[in-house]
Parts: structure tokens; sequence; C-alpha cells
């Protein structure tokens, strides 16, 4: 059971209706199934940050935050482009 509280919510999936939300808590890693259509319509896909509030386990405010979500983005393709790069091999050109 998630606590009361505000936290900051990943949409990990939208699977069947229902929307997984992923968020860290003083606990770990915790997580919350909703209906998709509590979700503002341009939060309904995998990836959106969202601040979310939660009372008596239910969702009961979403704000999406769009700028967090393109600097996770950006951030997640600049770790996958440098993981990508061949390593130099012995012989190349420095």
């Amino acid at each position: 059971m998630l606590p009361d509280g505000t936290y900051t919510a990943v949409v990990d999936r939208i699977e069947d209706g229902i929307a997984t939300l992923e968020m860290d808590t003083k606990n770990g890693l915790s997580a919350l199934d909703i209906a998709a259509a509590e979700l503002p319509a341009e939060a309904r896909t995998a990836d959106v940050v969202l601040e979310i509030t939660v009372a008596d386990s239910a969702l009961v405010d979403v704000t999406r935050e769009p700028e967090e979500t393109t600097d996770r983005a950006s951030e997640a393709q600049s770790r996958f482009d440098r993981l990508s790069k061949r390593p130099p091999q012995d012989g190349d050109d420095a």
C-alpha cells in the first residue's frame, strides 16, 4: 500500500486500460495501478513523468511534468548513445 502523499511518478506501462505508475518512496520502488482513464490524455503513454497525490490508496491529483519528461528522455538517449559507441580497437587512430 502506498502511503498518502505527493510523489514523482513515471508511467511504466499501459495494458488493457490499466496504467502502472512507478515511483521511488522512502521504502524503495513502489507501483500503483490505476485506470488509464484517470490520467490526462497527454499522459497516457509510457515514460511520461507525473506529479501525483495519493490519499487512502487512491489517486486524487495528477499533473503532467513535460519538462521532466523531456529531460529524462534526453538523459536516457545520451546514455544509450554513449553505450552504443564501439570501443577503440588496437590500431585505431586516436
